[in-house]
């Protein structure tokens, strides 16, 4: 019965944005409207080896096209017939959002690297050549960057624990192998590196057990965010292993499971007509009803990709759970770099009833050259995105930095003492005794990454700085 119960309570929330009734003619009016609807669609995925399926790209030149071609020889391409068909504008390629969002664009390459892959694509090297010439490349590019294989995997028994990551004492971090792929890749992902085929690269694990075994032990810890990769991409039943596994009466200190994904807008199918849609939400539902937080958090990097009503059903269906979304994502050079995008896209998340949560900063790693942006500019961005919004989207925090210390957060641009200095802060730490704690760095107009500021008023270090390169055995504060 509880099952009937919920499917009933999700058909009349998704194909209706006011309260509906819910008497048992109404319910089978509904059951009858899912009966005569179209097939749903099935997903798609298109790879570097199959780009020619694209036909919307025979609108860019030749030159575009083999550039694209050169770079996803080098960094990760992924991208579904949804994204190309639904959030794309190809009247505006190749500058619409969607589009530098999904697609190899020159740029992400540094020009010596560039070069070097075209002139092995161009002579039509073999596979093993232009492997291992990625190879090197992808090496220089920080692929785990902010000491993640260095300083953030633990140990069990004294025994490194796979696709885990503890960084933050209150939150760990989980890979599940199933998930280290999404439905589209982002060009500019952090996590590139979980894709490229290079298992020495990448975090993953199938071990639940393990994962409890250690959550056991380690008591402070309240949020485990089941993360990739996307772990949207597993049939259910294996995120209900996962997930129901932190339903362990030894774990009750464990308050909160997040799930990382992109889903939401990249294939919002998942939680609507996916043949396991219901199985999906029944987990959520699940962990909920045994007094877990459930915290959906979406990457969300432009209001364009929450129009569809597609979108708007996956939403108003993972509410229904009692889950809370919660939106994030980068500030991007060619995508999403002003203020305006960022009111409207906050604006929107809220009208959907998202919680806004973060505005990070492009990180140090991948196609970072491409993307990033100064300090300064995303400091004034969201300035003055926060300005022009209510007090309901005001929860986004930012910009911050995902730096190997900790998370770092802009917290303005003043003049103290005739200096003029970027005030800073930690809004999570690998030291507790950090966060909150302010510090100021001289102003750096072209600096874009922690690594490049230098401290405010003569002093020669940062207040963590020694601790952090002495336990860490860090140089930089990357």
């Amino acid at each position: 019965m509880k099952d009937v119960a919920l499917r009933t309570r999700y058909l009349t929330r998704e194909l209706h944005s006011e309260p509906t009734k819910t008497d048992p003619a109404s319910a089978r009016k509904l059951r009858l409207t899912i009966a005569d609807e179209a097939p749903p669609p099935r997903f798609k995925a298109l790879s570097e080896k199959s780009i020619d399926e694209i036909s919307q790209l025979d609108l860019l030149s030749p030159e575009e096209r083999f550039a694209m071609r050169v770079v996803s020889k080098v960094l990760p391409f992924r991208v579904n017939r949804y994204v190309i068909d639904e959030l794309i504008d190809w009247t505006n390629v190749p500058n619409d959002p969607i589009f530098q969002l999904t697609f190899p664009q020159r740029g992400m390459l540094a020009p010596e690297h560039f070069d070097h892959m075209s002139a092995l694509v161009q002579k039509n090297a073999d596979k093993t050549e232009i492997r291992e010439a990625a190879t090197r490349i992808r090496h220089e590019l920080n692929p785990n960057p902010a000491g993640q294989k260095q300083h953030n995997v633990p140990k069990l028994d004294g025994v490194p624990l796979p696709g885990v990551q503890h960084k933050y004492p209150e939150t760990v971090l989980f890979f599940p192998a199933q998930g280290q792929t999404c439905h589209s890749y982002c060009t500019f992902c952090f996590r590139w590196a979980q894709f490229v085929g290079d298992k020495a690269l990448r975090f993953a694990s199938s071990d639940a057990a393990r994962l409890v075994s250690y959550l056991e032990r380690h008591e402070e810890v309240s949020d485990v965010l089941i993360t990739g990769g996307d772990p949207m991409v597993m049939r259910s039943k294996n995120i209900a292993a996962y997930a129901t596994a932190l339903l362990d009466p030894a774990l009750e200190h464990v308050q909160s499971v997040r799930f990382g994904s992109k889903a939401l807008t990249y294939w919002p199918h998942r939680f609507v007509t996916d043949k396991d849609a219901d199985d999906l939400l029944r987990v959520f539902d699940e962990l909920v009803a045994k007094g877990k937080h459930v915290a959906f958090m979406a990457h969300v990097n432009h209001w364009r990709e929450l129009e569809p009503e597609i979108c708007h059903r996956a939403i108003r269906r993972i509410r229904d759970t009692g889950a809370v979304i919660r939106a994030q994502g980068p500030l991007l050079a060619h995508i999403n770099d002003d203020a305006e995008t960022w009111s409207k896209t906050w604006r929107t998340q809220v009208r959907l009833g998202l919680v806004p949560y973060y505005m990070f900063v492009e990180r140090d790693t991948g196609a970072r050259r491409y993307f990033e942006v100064p300090l300064a500019r995303a400091y004034a961005a969201y300035r003055d995105a926060v300005r022009s919004v209510s007090g309901l989207a005001r929860t986004a925090r930012g910009p911050s930095m995902s730096a190997g210390p900790g998370k770092v957060e802009i917290q303005g641009i003043t003049e103290i003492a005739g200096e003029k200095v970027f005030a800073l802060r930690f809004i999570q730490a690998r030291n507790p005794e950090w966060v909150q704690k302010p510090f100021f760095a001289r102003y750096d107009e072209e600096a874009t990454w922690l690594d490049h500021l230098r401290p405010a008023f003569g002093e020669e270090s940062f207040f963590f700085e020694k601790e952090y390169k002495a336990k860490y055995g860090a140089t930089t504060l990357k």
